[in-house]
């Protein structure tokens, strides 16, 4: 297998391939959630908007 860790880290040719597809993976796992959770703000804040402008709106019909 390996005699060092410096032969592992290598990966046989393949490092560069290796660890880069590993540190886009985890900047992907990382980000996902911060925008997911940033999208969902700003449909909560759009519908309270709609819901807002509905009540205003039917008040004037009164």
């Amino acid at each position: 297998m390996w005699n060092s860790p410096a032969e592992f880290f290598a990966m046989g040719g393949y490092a560069l391939y290796v660890w880069s597809s590993f540190g886009v993976c985890a900047l992907i796992l990382v980000l996902e959630p911060i925008a997911i959770n940033a999208r969902r703000k700003k449909i909560v804040q759009r519908l309270q908007r709609e819901i807002r402008a509905e009540k205003f709106d039917k008040e004037g019909m009164k």
